[in-house]
Formats: structure tokens, sequence, C-alpha cells
């Protein structure tokens, strides 16, 4: 009997994060274009620099509102018939305030890509804001909110924004707003937000596809390129001031069952030449199963499911003035709360004094790296990570060679720079839990004053 040779693995082909063609539309809009050969999807992200931090006082959530809004319907298309229209080309569009400002993300075939490029310009050109329109979004919104101080996770996230920054700063306080502050806005004040922030040369469109077929140039022109508005530079951003004296707040919820932890501080953004170090020192720390934390708090106690540590851009600007939150994140059972945070530190403090492993070091590399040709396989993934780069103000390679130097980084260097992350003292720690149950066992370890607060 004749068999088949046995297949061979081809020669591995060069990857690099694509880079982008820069341009500027004649009403100011910044472009960036990313040709992809056989993506027929399109991505479309547009950036615009409406800012939380420039909602007006006590309106905190306009932004969320007008986002919503702008993907729901215009001037000419109600709500009913915009999402129709959208549906006939096969498309999806969704948008969301940030602290950095608002996206628009649009998905589309490219061969309905100027059909669907002009209902996302007319919802720029004529947003509708009709009262009856904003008054229920309004009311959704309001819906949300007690589902989401209810959900453990982001009661904590809530928590620790409160306690790192300072009340008077937009970054404390919940990005989509409060009962309050949502409750106060109507469509007079989403107006005035969007006719205050939102204009084509403050703005950037980031487009990736197959465009093989498309006039890239004559689309733009006729869908976004219609869009006016006044000239102005981009709103300053204010600096961002924390305190990360190390202490443990207790978020009581009688009876739970879990305590939800989150440990964090405030670092660097990715505009510091530290950021590739310390994204390889907390994959190892907390980035995957292999980790320590998962390590000894899941594999060898059996605490939790799992426990990540990671570090999320808050906010940059032009000259780099920007800040991440550095963060422990995961829960464990009631009972072993005590036992788990002390596991942590222990894991923490062994880190500090016999650093990362080699080995430890190479499998996040290869995890890290690795990953990256499969990671950016849809233009939306592309498209998602350039328009990242343009609200952080990072160059358009910044991506292409973020790869190239977490390759280059040794372990030496991220054990320093994982270290300097989560220093044991300098960590404001939270708990969504059964007080009666885990406040004695927590001030038992000693990591920082206890304090005890509603849930």
């Amino acid at each position: 009997m004749e068999f088949h040779p046995r297949p061979t693995a081809g020669t591995a082909k060069p990857w690099a994060f694509p880079a982008p063609e820069r341009g500027t539309l004649s009403n100011g809009l910044t472009v960036l274009r990313c040709h992809r050969p056989g993506q027929q999807v399109v991505a479309v992200e547009i950036f615009l620099a409406a800012p939380l931090d420039a909602e007006p006082a006590g309106l905190d959530g306009v932004a969320t509102i007008m986002a919503r809004a702008l993907s729901e319907g215009t001037a000419e298309h109600t709500a009913e018939e915009f999402a129709a229209e959208l549906e006939r080309c096969g498309a999806t569009l969704d948008a969301h305030a940030d602290h950095p400002g608002v996206r628009v993300s649009l998905e589309v075939p490219v061969s309905r890509l100027t059909k669907a490029l002009g209902l996302l310009a007319e919802a720029l050109i004529a947003p509708a804001f009709l009262e009856s329109e904003i008054e229920r979004l309004v009311r959704n919104r309001l819906d949300e909110i007690p589902h989401e101080t209810a959900n453990p996770s982001r009661r904590a996230a809530k928590q620790l924004s409160r306690e790192l920054f300072p009340a008077d700063s937009r970054i404390s306080r919940p990005r989509q707003g409060t009962e309050e502050t949502v409750a106060a806005i109507d469509a007079a004040a989403v107006r005035a937000f969007f006719e205050a922030h939102v204009r084509p040369s403050t703005a950037t469109a980031v487009v990736v596809g197959d465009l093989t077929d498309v006039d890239l140039d004559k689309v733009l022109a006729e869908t976004l390129g219609a869009w006016t508005g006044e000239q102005a530079e981009p709103r300053p951003m204010p600096p961002i001031t924390a305190d990360d004296t190390g202490r443990v707040v207790i978020v009581n919820r009688p009876g739970a069952v879990q305590t939800q932890l989150l440990i964090g501080r405030v670092g660097p953004d990715r505009h510091d030449s530290v950021w590739p170090a310390q994204v390889l020192g907390t994959y190892c720390l907390g980035g995957t199963l292999t980790s320590r934390l998962d390590r000894v708090l899941r594999e060898e106690k059996g605490y939790t499911y799992g426990v990540r540590a990671f570090a999320q851009v808050l906010r940059s600007d032009a000259g780099g003035n920007g800040a991440s939150m550095l963060a422990i994140s995961g829960s464990v059972d009631t009972p072993n709360t005590g036992p788990a945070l002390e596991d942590l530190w222990k894991v923490l403090r062994t880190l500090a004094a016999e650093g990362l492993t080699d080995a430890e070091r190479e499998t996040a590399v290869q995890n890290l790296v690795g990953v990256a040709p499969l990671k950016y396989e849809t233009a939306a993934s592309v498209a998602g990570t350039l328009a990242d780069q343009v609200e952080q103000h990072l160059p358009d390679d910044y991506q292409a060679q973020l790869y190239a130097r977490l390759a280059e980084t040794g372990t030496v260097e991220a054990t320093a720079a994982v270290v300097n992350a989560f220093p044991v003292d300098r960590l404001v720690t939270v708990l969504v839990g059964d007080a009666a149950q885990i406040e004695e066992p927590v001030r038992a370890l000693g990591i920082g004053e206890v304090t005890v607060v509603t849930g």
C-alpha cells in the first residue's frame, strides 16, 4: 500500500501590524485608511474629540446619551427607518463615550460601503435629537444603573475610581453618569454638547478593509466630506492626580457568597518608555491561566476561577501626559477572602524579592507577540487599534513598534516594571462582599486601613 507523503509545515510569513495611509479631507477631517486584501467586511471607526471632561456640571452622561442618539436616527430618518436602512446595507452601527471622546463604529460589506457611509455622514451632519427619543434613551440609561450597581465587578470599579481620584475630577465619577445627572439630561443639553464639541476638524475617521475596487477618495468626498463645522483646536486635558495610599474599602453586601476583588493604582500610559516592559511583566503576573496569580490562587489553593492583572489606559494627551489604571481583579469565595488576599500579597512580595524567570518571560512574549497575526485577522480589530492610537495621540506605527519592543524586552526589565507597577504598600483594595465575614480577617493582614461603606 502506498501512502501519501506526510505534509510539512511551510515557511512562516513575516507579519507586522498594518501601516495606515494618513490624509485629510477638505473639511478638516483626518482619515486613516488601511487596505487589507480579502477582508470584504469594511470597518470604519470615527473618533470625535468630545471627552467626558467637557460634559457640563451636573450633566454627567450627556456624552453617552449623545453617542447613543447618533447611532439611532437622523433628521431625515426616524429611528425605525434608520435601523431599516442599515439592515438593508448589512451594516452595524454603534457608538459609545469614554474619557478621551466618543467613538462611532461601522461595519459593512464593501459592496455597500458608499450607502452605509452616507448614513453615517447623515447622522453626523443632521442628527435628530428629538425630545421623545432623548427621553427614551434617558429612561433606558436610568433602567441600566440599578443593574450595574448590583453587579459586583461594576460596583468595585465605581468605588475604585472614587477612591483614587479627587471628587472634582470627572475621571472619579461613572463614565455614563449617575441617576441624578442622567435624569437632568434633555434634548437641548444633548444638542448643545454636540454643537460645542463635534466637528470634522477635531475628528478622525479610520477605514480598514479590502479597498481594491473602491474609489475611497470619491466615496469619502461624497459622504463624510459633506460634513461641515467650525474649525477648532482639541480641548486641552486637565492633569490627572491620584491618591494610591495603601488602604482597603469594603463595599458591604450582606450574605454575599463571594467577594469581588479589585486592587489598583494609577500608572504610566503608552507614551512612557516603560510600557512594553510593564505589559510583559503584568502578563507574567496575571495575564493568563499560567500566570503566577492563577497558579497560586486558582490551581494550588482553589480560591477562585481566575484572577487577572492588567493595565487600562484612561486618557492621554498630545504632550504624553496621561495615565492608566493598573489593576488586579477577580472573585473568591467569602470564607477564603482573607487567606486569598494574604496569598496574593505573598505573590507580589515573592515577585519583588526573586523576580520573574526567563521561562515566564519567554512564554509571555510568545503569547503576546505570537497571537498578533490571529488577533488582527478582522478589519474591525485593526480599525479599533488604529482608533485607540488616534485617541491616545500615538504615532501610526506605534502598535508595530510595540511588538518589536516586547520581543526585545528582557526578564530583568520586565521584572522591574511589574514590581514598580504593583508595590505592596501603594495599592488601593476594593472588596465587594459580606463585611460581617471578611472585615476582621482583612484587618489582620495589615495591608492598609480598612473602611466599610454601604453597598
